[in-house]
């Protein structure tokens, strides 16, 4: 496992406190969640990675064929070295529950790690997340916060109802929060997660 797996910031908090990792979406950075990370958990140690596939130049964490359809070998890849790069940065800084907030991609890689390695993360927000394929069963006990639009053109309200039905059914504790809109961040989304994490110091 190493703990420089990917390009990241972090911000080192205190040990035994949570560990936040933050994933952006297509054509972000390590800087689209950072700041917002650090202002949720003042006391965490935050972390955010850069997506190590470039599709036509913009960042993303695994690569795609095309819209809405994914290189599932190198999701497969991606998953396991998110997996060790989050478990070695959990050991590191001695944290305490590891948590994860991503969008877009960033929430698609989050979601595939926590379906392949459901112990990992105790608790995870999924904002606008895609999994288009029937995961395999397996046991979960983790956290989850859904949030979607329901005019999303790029995760289509059945999928995303499949994924929060795929992990309810799983054994995750799951909270769906919808807007009225598309792929965009709404201020509720803001509020739902700010109160999903709140027993974590948020």
């Amino acid at each position: 496992m190493s703990t420089e797996s990917y390009l990241h910031r972090v911000r080192s908090g205190k040990p035994g406190a949570p560990i936040l990792f933050v994933f952006h979406g297509t054509g972000g950075d390590e800087n689209q969640f950072f700041d917002f990370g650090s202002r949720l958990l003042p006391e965490a140690t935050v972390i955010s990675p850069r997506g190590d596939v470039a599709e036509h130049g913009a960042a993303r964490f695994f690569r795609r064929k095309a819209e809405g359809i994914y290189d599932l070998d190198d999701l497969a890849r991606a998953t396991g070295r998110m997996a060790d790069f989050v478990a070695a940065n959990r050991d590191k800084y001695q944290a305490g529950p590891v948590l994860g907030l991503g969008f877009s991609n960033g929430a698609n890689i989050l979601a595939n790690v926590v379906i392949e390695q459901p112990e990992l993360f105790a608790a995870s927000v999924l904002m606008h997340p895609l999994i288009p394929f029937a995961p395999a069963p397996r046991p979960g006990s983790g956290k989850v916060l859904i949030t979607a639009g329901e005019r999303d053109p790029i995760c289509p309200v059945p999928l995303t109802q499949a994924l929060a039905d795929y992990l309810v059914a799983q054994g995750d504790d799951v909270t769906l929060d919808w807007h009225p809109g598309g792929h965009e961040i709404r201020p509720n989304e803001i509020e739902a997660l700010k109160a999903f994490l709140q027993p974590y110091g948020a």
